[in-house]
């Protein structure tokens, strides 16, 4: 399994930006598909953005299109979050997990089998 570490996360006011970092290391981590999940108190963990092993195709919730941008730089075995124009209800712990198995990008949860300790973004209003 890869582990992952998320970073970057805090307290940033509406409108704001904040960058996310993940990451990997003990597999190879153009190997897997990577993806940024959020869970909200009391709210299941929900896909945010997804991105292929080589970067070249990438995905996005509905919620943060046009907001968010993901990307990885697979030499530095990170991968990143940029989130602009950040809202209050963006409010969550952030996780990166990573997808092993298949060809393309899915957002179910229990597609990644492996998966950071979290970060906590706040946006306040």
């Amino acid at each position: 399994q890869v582990q992952l570490v998320e970073s970057g996360g805090g307290l940033v006011q509406a409108g704001g930006s904040l960058r996310l970092s993940c990451a990997a290391s003990g597999r190879t981590f153009s190997n897997y598909i990577m993806g940024w999940f959020r869970q909200a108190p009391g709210k299941e963990r929900e896909f945010v953005a997804g991105i292929n092993r080589s970067g070249g195709r990438t995905y996005y919730a509905d919620s943060v299109k046009g907001r968010f941008t993901i990307s990885r730089d697979n030499v530095k075995i990170t991968m990143y979050l940029q989130m602009n124009n950040l809202k209050p209800e963006d409010t969550a712990v952030y996780y990166c997990g990573a997808k092993r198995l298949g060809a393309e990008v899915t957002t179910a949860p229990r597609d990644f089998g492996s998966w950071g300790q979290g970060t906590q973004v706040t946006v306040s209003s």
